[in-house]
């Protein structure tokens, strides 16, 4: 597993990085295919809206009949005059054809400006009135520019200046851009919905890994825990069957004895598995009393007892507490009582000393369990409860167990409605505290 994971997570980082690369070359190329057929709908929408003005007559007809009496044909008034498509057509006309060009293309959201002006004037600023103003205050302005031929001959012909139709559509970059938001919006999303499921995935393979490393130091901790006193009853059966032990009456019992133990040790590492999985089904049920939880203390405190006189160490117990009336289960109360106590012996130094305190605060019943032991860091601190947690006991190699009791512990003060908190420094000890809400 150790090996497997960083290759996992290593292909995996580089499947991300390869399809968001393809996704950005996609999206760059779709934007340059839009943008090119943009810009050839917009040429071709240009060249129809030009022989379209050069095709209709405009106001060419009123104005050869208003000078009919001078020349004797419309045609020879046409060859001489050649009138430019400026004085042909009014604003709005030009404006109408060109529209109806772009609509032809399905242009018809397109916003466009135009100017018709002479050959001769390319180059230079438009400031006569008698050219449209062509508007370009913007870097994202497309301008397609065709030449306009003199009505009645070729562009070479004729005494009328060349022109030239001009049309800019602003900000066209912005059009291209608004026509493909939904396949942005949509590459991007599917790209965001990738990069979470490759976290998501990295997430769960840590998770199994730590899994896959709490169940080994599981089953190394129960191998310990039920070896140990499988092999001391071993011995003693093994000692009953002695002759001179068969005899002697104060060594049956001692025997005897040391079996009964070991016994009850085994089956309490059997209800603390058992009690463990009961919690994660959820399947425990508190039988809930009125009780005062100093009783509970002074008997979890008549357990712990012996194991504090046999670390030479001492319990310091200030019951100030004046309500001390809970709505509690008293065996489990009593057990997370006795677990914190247990903790505190087991990961203590030199000249053992536990100081139990009770108080109240407002409506609630608060208890204090403080030890001098060795300890724990701020990261040790956060993860205590966590099941099946073991934090490092450094030398302490006689330090054994499952890494349920303080899980133990948080799950039945919730369950009490009630609130644990844990203070340590390393090398100095630990704390506890409690709050209980009274009962009512």
């Amino acid at each position: 597993m150790k090996r497997i994971f960083p290759i996992i997570t290593i292909l995996i980082l580089l499947s991300l990085l390869g399809i968001i690369f393809f996704q950005i070359l996609w999206i760059k190329g779709s934007l340059e295919t839009e943008e090119q057929k943009f810009n050839d709908h917009v040429s071709v929408a240009t060249t129809q809206a030009a022989e379209d003005l050069m095709e209709q007559k405009g106001n060419l007809v009123p104005m050869m009949k208003k000078n009919n009496g001078f020349f004797p044909s419309e045609k020879l008034q046409l060859e001489i005059f050649k009138p430019t498509i400026v004085k042909r057509y009014s604003k709005d006309e030009i404006r109408g054809i060109i529209r109806a060009a772009f609509d032809k293309k399905g242009l018809k959201k397109v916003p466009f400006e135009f100017a018709i002006i002479p050959t001769t004037l390319m180059g230079e600023e438009i400031q006569s009135e008698n050219f449209f103003k062509l508007y370009s205050d913007s870097a994202n302005n497309k301008m397609h520019v065709i030449q306009l031929e003199s009505p009645g001959g070729s562009l070479s012909e004729g005494i009328s200046p060349q022109e030239l139709l001009m049309i800019t559509v602003p900000h066209a970059k912005n059009f291209i851009w608004n026509s493909m938001t939904w396949f942005i919006i949509g590459a991007i999303l599917f790209t965001v919905i990738i990069v979470a499921a490759f976290f998501l995935t990295v997430r769960a393979l840590l998770k199994q890994k730590k899994l896959s490393e709490i169940k080994s130091d599981f089953i190394n901790n129960m191998t310990h825990e039920f070896k140990t006193p499988l092999a001391t009853i071993s011995l003693a059966v093994d000692a009953l069957k002695n002759e001179k032990v068969i005899g002697n009456r104060e060594k049956m019992e001692y025997f005897t004895r040391i079996i009964k133990e070991e016994n009850k040790r085994m089956n309490k590492q059997v209800e603390t598995i058992l009690q463990a999985a009961l919690l994660d089904k959820q399947e425990v049920q508190l039988n809930l009393k009125m009780l005062h939880a100093h009783d509970l203390i002074t008997s979890a405190l008549n357990n712990i007892h012996l194991q504090v006189e046999e670390k030479k160490g001492r319990l310091e117990v200030n019951m100030e507490a004046e309500k001390d009336l809970l709505m509690a289960d008293e065996v489990h109360f009593t057990n997370l009582v006795s677990n914190l106590l247990d903790n505190a012996v087991k990961y203590s130094q030199d000249n053992l000393v536990i100081k139990l305190t009770t108080n109240n605060t407002g409506k609630h019943f608060l208890l204090k369990i403080e030890d001098n032991g060795i300890g724990m860091s701020k990261e040790t601190v956060s993860r205590i409860f966590e099941k099946f947690y073991r934090a490092h006991t450094g030398n302490l190699h006689n330090v054994k167990g499952f890494g349920l009791g303080l899980s133990y512990v948080k799950t039945m003060i919730d369950a009490h409605h009630g609130i644990i908190k844990a203070e340590s420094t390393l090398g100095k000890g630990s704390t506890f505290f409690i709050s209980m809400p009274l009962a009512k």
